[in-house]
Order: structure tokens, then sequence, then C-alpha cells
């Protein structure tokens, strides 16, 4: 076994306090010279057995490690590169090296992979070219490279050699294993697959399945390759390679990579070098030598035949199919879920990780998620360094340090920027130790609308309930995930088809319902999922509203009506006699009914519909 923290494992001296990173190279923060390592993991006598009935071996296997593990061994996080990544995720080679590991902007010290706080491996992955056996590797019954010879792999594979590179090394639990596109999909096999290895899983830009359009890309990238005159079926080895095939293929992924904003913003029809069309079929449009630079570095450090086997193992990779339901594939595994998607994503949609949340909440696992607002579309999970950093640094310290309250991130600290509407509609609402004293201990709550988690954090702290959200700002959002708390980004006028009948004890909509489109079918929905359903709104009869109407003529403004006319986050003007009869129209139980003040908890007896500012029901469906 491989000592921990010693160079044979690829310790990172600069990242302990070791010598410091030279100016020379591009190193920015980061975690200075590093170096990959090689071990061998399957011996030629005893071959692994892959998913397509063939064996393989010997396998060796390229791999780099950063940080320090723990005494208790529980700091280890695995990243999962995508198609075009290797081992080296950050760092440089060397005092000369110009270009640092692909994703060093996000693991490094401080950064939001902390090297100072986590240890952190990443190999590339079985069928690779940077190291780890796959096609370009010798083949010892030819002692040729493979080429088209190597038996057809998949994401599983990947999974099992990554998890013996893990007992080489003596890891024995993984706090959390992270990786975007098809190692997001590394990540749900590991989730499932090794259920009690892994404490927490981030897929991010991924899906369970590739679909028609996705495979149909690979299909064209693969038949460029295989065109190529000089890819001589796959035995180009020191002779000239099929470097046109590979370098049109990579220019058709890029294109999928990108969005169609980001393309327009940075490009548009700008000419690279005229002012003026030259009526010929060179290429002259900014967009073209883009694509032909990516296309030419591309194949400067990559292999065809690696290019083959990558993008097949990701077409056949389906869950779903596999398991007969993305509910039956998540059924077992017991990790946390960070799931996140960007907006402008369109090869692995939001609708993609809206599956992989669906059937994870279906199961009532911890699983949290978030659509990154970028107009970087695929790549968005590699350049949103500060975005996605500071939900990483999040979730992994939440997940680390599961004792004592967490705070909301202090990046988005209420007290440092001005507040937005929404913010001010949270700063309204309705006190919650009277929300508190509603709920019973032990119970099962889902705060739709929960803001940055307040109530839900003290809820979990004084009633010991088990609490989920549900919130659409994604700033709130990220509060909630530093305190700990699983959280759903998502309109909750959509539904919530993926919670059975009464799965919670209590739904909490408060000051939220007059904000919503259709508040009676968002109602009805709550009143299905819950078996109690506690509403709270401003009472839009209040006399100082009414006041201001009939002396003013113009849309009242108070201390729980903050807004004018134009900017104000309410849809519908609602009283305590408007939801009373909702209620009787569709057969609800009002179980309490409290009315409030501004200055006391005690509920307002004389005239409330007149004198209380607020107001907050228990209900339930009648049987």
């Amino acid at each position: 076994m491989a000592e921990i923290g010693k160079n044979s494992v690829g310790h990172v001296r600069n990242s302990t306090g070791g010598e410091p990173a030279p100016k020379k190279g591009n190193f920015s923060n980061g975690v200075g010279i590093v170096q990959t390592q090689m071990v061998r993991l399957v011996e030629p006598e005893q071959p692994l057995e892959l998913e397509c009935g063939k064996r393989l071996a010997p396998i060796d296997v390229a791999y780099e490690t950063y940080g320090q593990l723990n005494e208790t061994g529980d700091n280890a996080v695995l990243i999962c590169h995508a198609l075009s990544g290797d081992a080296h995720v950050a760092g440089c080679h060397s005092p000369d090296d110009r270009k640092p590991g692909w994703w060093d902007n996000m693991v490094g010290p401080g950064k939001g992979i902390d090297t100072n706080k986590y240890f952190v491996i990443c190999s590339n992955f079985l069928g690779g070219c940077t190291g780890t056996t796959g096609p370009s590797s010798i083949n010892p019954a030819t002692q040729k490279p493979y080429g088209l010879d190597f038996p057809i792999i998949t994401i599983g594979d990947m999974v099992k050699v990554q998890k013996m590179l893990l007992d080489e090394l003596g890891i024995k639990k993984l706090l959390a294993v992270i990786g975007g596109s098809i190692g997001g999909m590394q990540v749900l096999q590991w989730a499932i697959q090794y259920p009690d290895f892994v404490k927490a899983a981030i897929p991010a830009a991924t899906t369970t399945h590739l679909g028609a359009q996705s495979i149909a890309f690979d299909a064209v990238g693969r038949n460029a390759i295989l065109a190529d005159a000089n890819f001589a079926s796959g035995q180009y080895k020191g002779k000239e390679a099929p470097d046109k095939g590979l370098a049109i293929a990579r220019m058709i992924g890029h294109i999928t990579y990108l969005s169609e904003q980001g393309m327009r913003r940075k490009f548009g029809r700008q000419l690279r070098d005229a002012d003026k069309y030259s009526y010929d079929f060179n290429s002259e449009f900014a967009v073209e030598t883009y694509l032909e630079h990516q296309g030419q570095t591309f194949v400067e450090r990559f292999d065809a035949n690696s290019y083959l086997y990558i993008t097949k193992a990701a077409d056949y990779f389906d869950l779903k199919k596999e398991y007969g339901s993305l509910r039956k594939a998540f059924e077992n595994v017991k990790s946390r879920f960070f799931v996140v998607s960007f907006a402008s994503d369109w090869l692995f949609t939001p609708e993609q990780s809206r599956a992989i949340v669906d059937a994870l909440a279906a199961n009532r696992k911890d699983v949290s998620y978030c659509d990154i607002d970028s107009s970087y579309g695929h790549d968005a999970f590699l350049l949103e360094t500060d975005a996605l950093g500071t939900f990483l640094r999040c979730f992994l310290k939440a997940t680390s340090e599961p004792g004592g309250q967490q705070q909301p991130c202090s990046r988005y600290a209420r007290s440092i920027r001005t507040l937005s509407r929404v913010e001010q509609a949270h700063r309204a609402r309705v006190d919650y130790e009277l929300i508190e004293s509603l709920v019973e201990p032990d119970s099962t709550v889902l705060d739709v609308g929960c803001g940055d988690g307040r109530l839900l954090a003290n809820l979990v702290r004084d009633k010991n309930i088990k609490g989920k959200g549900i919130e659409l700002d994604q700033e709130l959002v990220l509060d909630c995930i530093c305190r700990r708390l699983p959280v759903i980004q998502q309109d909750v006028e959509q539904g919530l088809s993926y919670y059975a009948d009464k799965s919670f004890d209590y739904v909490i909509l408060s000051q939220t319902v007059q904000t919503l489109k259709e508040p009676q079918k968002v109602f009805e929905e709550l009143l299905r999922v819950g078996r109690k359903v506690i509403v709270s709104f401003p009472n839009f009869a209040h006399w100082r509203c009414r006041t201001q109407l009939l002396l003013h003529g113009k849309a009242p403004i108070t201390s729980q009506l903050p807004f004018g006319w134009h900017d104000s986050p309410n849809v519908h003007f609602l009283s305590l006699k408007d939801f009373d009869e909702l209620c009787r129209q569709l057969g609800v139980k009002i179980e309490k009914k409290i009315p409030l003040s501004k200055r006391r908890l005690r509920p307002v007896s004389l005239v409330p519909n007149l004198f209380a500012e607020q107001v907050v029901y228990v209900t339930s469906r009648n049987t």
C-alpha cells in the first residue's frame, strides 16, 4: 500500500507550508509544484473483469493528490474528471509550466475545494490517455498499442478502478466525490455502487443518461475520427495520427459546451482579420478560427482512440435502464447530495439534473439543488469559479462539520449589501417563534419559500424535526446549504410530484401565498403532501391599508407591506375573510387561526379582519 503524505502519492509541498510557488509559473494562489504519480493496480495474473464481459490486465493508474489526510482519515475528497480532463487537476508540474491543472481555479488553499482542509485525489480514469491504461497502452499479447483491440469500458469500470486506487492509498471513506459532465456520471455511479463509502456526492452539469441528441453529437465526432485516412484501424502509433478527424470531433464537441448567448456575445458575426468577406472557403469568422484553434490544441494532448472509447462509455451510461427506474437506482444511496446545473447548459440541461433531484427526493434522501444562472453553457462548471466555488465551500464545510449551528455565508451577509425586495419580504415575515410553537417535536417539515433557512434551522435545533426546504432565490439557497439544510431551488408552482401523499407532518407556507400566480393550486398541492399546512400572510384589509386607500387614494405601504405598487412581489391582495372563504370552498379544515398585530404575539380578538396586520393558519384536509 502506498504511504499517504509522501511523494509516492503526489504529496504537494506548497499546500502544507513548504516551498512557495515560483513567480515564474502561473500559480496564482495555487497548490504549487505537483507530481503525477503512477501505480499498478491490476497485475497480469489477476485481470479485472469488465462490464462488457472481457478481462483486462495489467492496469496502471496515473493520479495526483493535494493536501494531507487527517488523523481520522475523514477529509478525503475525490474529483472525477470529464472527457478531456486528466489527473492534473491543480498546480503546475514545473516552475516553467505556464498552464496549471484543469480545475486550478477551484482546487487549492482557500478555494472552493480547500486543500488546507481536505485531502484531494484525482486520477486519470480507465481508458484515458495521460498515464492510466487505455487504448494507447501496450497490449501485452501483441507488444503493440491496443488500438481498437482495447475492450469497451463503462462508467462503472472507471469507478471500480478508482475504488481500487483508494484502497491502495489506504482511504477508508470519502468525505465527498465531486465531478462535472462525465465526471458527474462517475459521481452518481460512486454513490450507487459504494453507498457506505461516500458521505457526500456533488454531481454538476450531468445526467443519468444521454439523450438522442447527445448520442448523435458523439456519433458524429467518432465518425470524423474513423473516417480520417490516417486512422489505420486504430494502429497509428509511430505514424501520422488522425489529427484532422480528432480536431473535427473536438470542434463539434466544443460547440455543445458553449451556449448560444455566450457565443453571440463573444463572437457574434465578427470577422477575424478583415472587415470584408473574402468570398472563399477559408476560415474568416472569429468563431471559425476559435474552433480551429480548439481542435488543434486538443490533438496536441489527446488520443483519438481514447476519444472513441470515452464517448462510447458515456453513451452506454443509463441508470434508468440498468435499475428499471431512477427511483430504484437511488433507492439505497446514503450520501448527502448537492446537485448543480447551469441555466444555459443545453448539453446536460437543468431538466436532466432535476430528474436526479426528483428521484432522490422521492426516496426521501438528503438532497440539495441549485440551478446557477450562467451564460457559459456546459462549460460553466469549469468557469463559474465564484458562484460554484462558494456553494462547494459551504456544502463541504457543512458536511465535514455537522455539529453546531451553521450560519449563512458571509459572502452574502445581509449586513454588507443592499436588501433585495425578496429579502425585504423575508424581513417582514411573521415571528418564527409562533410558527415554531405550532410544530410538534420529532416531526417532518417541508418549508416552502424557506428563505435563508432560519426557521428550519431553529426547528431542527429546538424540536429535533427532519426538515427540507424549497426556495427560488439562489443566494438564499446558498444560506440554507451553509446551515446544512437540504434545500431544492424550485418554483413551487411547478408542483411537488416527487413527494408522495402525506410525506410530511407539516408543510409551511410563510408570507408566500400572496406572491403566487396560482395560490389555490399550490395550496391544494401542499395539502396533498402534508398532513397539516401552516399558512401565514399579511392582511391587506388592515385598517392602515384601508386608511391610506381612503385618504390618499394610493396603494398602501406599511411595515408588513413595504413595497410600492410597481416593485411588489405580491400579486394577490387577500384578507382573513378571503382565506376563510377559500378554505370553505375547498373543504379545508381550519384547525387554528391566529390573527396578529405588529407588536405582540397575542392573537387579535377584536374585529381581526380590521385590526390584525398578519395571520397564521393551521389547516388540514377534511377526511
